[in-house]
């Protein structure tokens, strides 16, 4: 395959690439204080919201990662994807609310007023240090892999640096506000060139028929037995779920976007939207990897497959603007990471060290730690590849840190009865088992956990039992204080009342239903 450009798509790349860094200067003239910086002024719609969040999600490791899953593995990975959506209607019927009336500016802001500055300090690092080591990180180092196929003529290091400074300079510049809105041009571009993509190879290929013809059909399955080693279907309801919780609802990386809605009913409707184009990612991004299976039979680098059906499918201009669409994937997952860092940085740290800093200095502040993180993320990118344990691992990082984190917030919320006592517990048990299963990964010991999706909720149910026991002893905050933090049926009468007043077109749960209904469809077919 010739992975040349011409001038015409060449230019087209240059444009858009310029572009969004404009952007980020527009917005970086328009903030006066930390909360137009970090929140963009908390003025934000729900389409902005909807559509960062797709983008963030979305990686151009993922657009390959899902077409390669498409073509070898089959559609099972797109339970990850529909169980995001149920996630995202969770979040935003039981926790958002509590976000928003809050206040806050970080996801560990919440675990403060809830338990203590000890705990929120605890998720903050954990969430800094996942951030800069493996989201931001393995997006320059995978994403930069993937560029690579394209251009080979560059060198891997001076594509991480190229596309660093890109996403790192319109971040600097204009924040949150300038993160969010060319995260929603970049979801524009991600899902018309992911639907170009799935027409021109059904087209070329004549119809489904021809896929089915050399395709065993539990290929097309989304749920995979019990049986299965890689994803069965308990393992969706447990695991899935539980990792799906931790990204979509406490991780700051994804959930800042919410955070600056203009009221809850936008960032409700923002978190519905977003479910709704998390739905297509079956049809216009795992799909075509199914259409590769007949385009080419013999294809054995799964990595390959994306890139090839773009030079092979797309003409001249087309190609360009795709082109365009998977470097907007990685450019919304690395301005998500380096803003998120700066924000937890910033407010869950140096606000507690100097509280009289300035807005403005709090600002520049931000600035200089995007600056920083860009940096390290440089410098660490191009050492993953180096290290094929490490990689290994992190590609396990979620399931290892996370369910104390998601824990914290469950328990925190539904379970008045939890205190810090019960939460410092979880937190010291829960780092402990983080630990022993780090070095069994590490050390390659010859301990049989089983699947690590498996692992993973059981390590969440033994931080949650944690939290229970631990909160037999010790001091209890006031009602007057849980009632700002914890759920309870009332809230959910309280809000039935008011989304009466409102029509069915504007209820978030009638959304939410909606999806659904088109989840189970989606998997009675499948």
């Amino acid at each position: 395959m010739n992975f040349s450009l011409s001038g015409v798509d060449a230019g087209i790349i240059i444009f858009y690439l310029i572009f969004v860094i404009l952007v980020g200067f527009y917005f970086g003239k328009k903030h006066e204080n930390a909360e137009d910086y970090f929140l963009a002024g908390r003025n934000l719609t729900w389409p902005i919201i909807g559509f960062s969040l797709f983008a963030s999600n979305m990686s151009s490791n993922s657009l390959v990662g899902l077409a390669g899953a498409g073509y070898k593995d089959g559609f099972s990975v797109y339970s990850y994807e529909w169980m995001a959506v149920l996630v995202l209607i969770i979040f935003a019927v039981f926790f958002l609310p509590f976000y928003l009336r809050n206040k806050i500016f970080t996801i560990p802001e919440y675990l403060e007023k809830r338990y203590s500055y000890v705990v929120r300090a605890y998720a903050s690092g954990i969430a800094i240090i996942l951030n800069v080591l493996v989201d931001i990180a393995a997006t320059l180092y995978a994403g930069g892999l993937v560029i690579n196929l394209i251009f080979p003529q560059f060198p891997l290091w001076q594509i991480i640096i190229g596309l660093a400074l890109i996403a790192g300079i319109y971040t600097i510049t204009g924040g949150l506000s300038s993160v969010m809105y060319t995260d929603a041009i970049q979801a524009v571009i991600l899902i018309l060139g992911s639907s170009l993509i799935t027409w021109f190879a059904y087209d070329k290929i004549g119809g489904w028929d021809a896929v089915t013809a050399i395709t065993a059909p539990e290929h097309f399955n989304i749920m995979k037995p019990a049986s299965d080693e890689v994803l069965p279907w308990p393992a969706v309801f447990t695991g899935v779920l539980l990792l799906g919780f931790y990204f979509w609802g406490t991780n700051q990386y994804i959930t800042q976007r919410t955070l600056a809605s203009k009221n809850l009913r936008q960032g409700q409707w923002g978190a519905m939207f977003a479910g709704f184009l998390k739905l297509s990612i079956l049809f216009i991004m795992i799909f075509p990897g199914a259409f590769a299976r007949v385009l080419y039979p013999e294809m054995t680098e799964m990595d390959m497959i994306y890139p090839t059906m773009l030079f092979d499918l797309l003409p001249t201009g087309l190609l360009g603007v795709v082109l365009a669409g998977l470097i907007a994937a990685m450019m919304s997952s690395l301005d998500s990471g380096l803003n998120s860092v700066s924000t937890l940085f910033t407010m869950d740290f140096v606000t507690r060290l100097r509280p009289d800093l300035s807005s403005k200095r709090l600002m520049t502040i931000g600035r200089i730690t995007t600056t920083v993180v860009m940096v390290l993320a440089i410098i660490w990118a191009p050492q993953i590849g180096k290290f094929e344990k490490l990689w290994d691992y992190l590609q396990n990082t979620l399931a290892w840190f996370c369910p104390p984190i998601v824990a914290l917030f469950v328990m925190g919320l539904f379970f008045k009865k939890s205190n810090n006592t019960g939460a410092v517990l979880s937190i010291i048990l829960g780092s402990l088992i983080t630990f022993l299963l780090i070095g069994i990964d590490l050390f390659k010991l010859d301990i049989e956990l089983g699947n690590f999706l498996y692992v993973a909720f059981f390590h969440f149910l033994i931080s949650c039992l944690a939290i229970f026991v631990g909160s037999l002893f010790g001091e209890h905050k006031p009602d007057s204080e849980l009632a700002k933090v914890v759920w309870t049926p009332q809230e959910l009468r309280n809000e039935t009342v008011q989304l009466r007043d409102l029509p069915w077109y504007k209820n978030y749960r009638v959304h939410g239903a909606f999806l659904v209904v088109v989840i189970i469809i989606i998997a009675i077919i499948y």
